[in-house]
């Protein structure tokens, strides 16, 4: 009895080292995801401001550019995938990583080749671990995105969109990213961002409604040439902020599951250990009326 109540002590006392450091994580990841929701506050509608100005330029004027323009025969697609660098974070990073192999499986079956672009560890742990390639890996910060990252990848896959896919460039540029919802949820989204997808002037104006007049200064060329590059680095940008907010949501609904668990793997043990340390007694108390009741019979 004595080594059984030793053993239940033992997995308290580990229980309780646990709790103190899920529950610290619990905490640091709430003190984060303000922040992180602030920044994707604020990033959010210029992204969608800038996305609408590129979509109408390319809707309101005659030029065929190569950014806007859908190529007649897509050979090679390229996936940008974004992980995290750190883990403890539930299904988050698993269910981006599912997606992108979900989007991979569809490109494949419509007879195009994919190349990957991987951000954070852990999507670039998933392809060296299976010996997967990829084109290019970029690690660190994705708990606080830089500006300066996004802006290296954008020039990165734009690049790779304007080489020839006999060069080794890509046709079209997807990324899947964890989008923030609330504390609660966080979506795996696929959003196809190169060529661009029209979002305006897609549908007929109403009976009483006009269409907007626009003029370009100093042409359409040039002005698609400045705003695209700006329309990949907000897009790109504005995901690595989805992610690490959903990134820190994930870890801390994580850690608070792994809280209670260990509250209840700790009031279990307590129960077994009070259990196992009653019948100890239980068992001394009958050897010492044993003894007794021997000692007065032989006399």
């Amino acid at each position: 009895m004595g080594a059984q109540l030793r053993v239940y002590r033992q997995k308290i006392k580990s229980a309780q080292t646990t709790k103190k450091i899920t529950r610290a994580m619990e905490l640091i990841s709430a003190s984060r995801i303000q922040k992180a929701q602030a920044r994707v506050a604020a990033s959010t509608p210029y992204a969608r401001a800038i996305t609408r100005a590129v979509s109408a330029v390319a809707t309101y004027s005659n030029v065929d550019h190569v950014l806007t323009t859908e190529p007649e025969k897509i050979e090679r697609a390229a996936i940008v995938i974004f992980s995290s660098d750190r883990g403890l974070a539930g299904a988050f990073n698993s269910n981006v990583l599912k997606e992108s192999e979900q989007l991979a499986e569809l490109l494949r079956g419509q007879g195009k080749d994919v190349v990957y672009f991987l951000i954070g560890r852990k999507a670039n742990a998933y392809f060296t671990f299976r010996r997967r390639a990829f084109e290019r890996v970029w690690t660190g910060g994705t708990d606080a995105p830089e500006f300066e990252t996004a802006k290296e990848i954008a020039d990165a896959v734009l690049e790779s969109f304007l080489r020839d896919a006999s060069d080794g460039g890509v046709d079209e540029i997807h990324v899947v990213y964890n989008r923030f919802v609330n504390m609660l949820t966080q979506v795996p989204e696929v959003v196809r961002l190169l060529p661009l997808e029209v979002v305006e002037g897609v549908e007929e104006p109403g009976e009483h409604e006009i269409l907007p007049l626009y003029e370009f200064e100093p042409d359409v060329e040039t002005v698609l040439d400045s705003l695209l590059p700006v329309y990949i680095e907000s897009r790109i940008f504005n995901a690595m902020l989805q992610s690490a907010a959903s990134k820190h949501a994930a870890t801390q609904k994580a850690m608070k599951s792994a809280s209670d668990n260990a509250d209840k793997l700790i009031r279990d043990y307590t129960r077994l250990a009070n259990n196992a340390r009653q019948s100890e007694i239980t068992q001394q108390i009958s050897e010492i009326v044993g003894g007794a009741d021997a000692l007065a019979s032989s006399r």
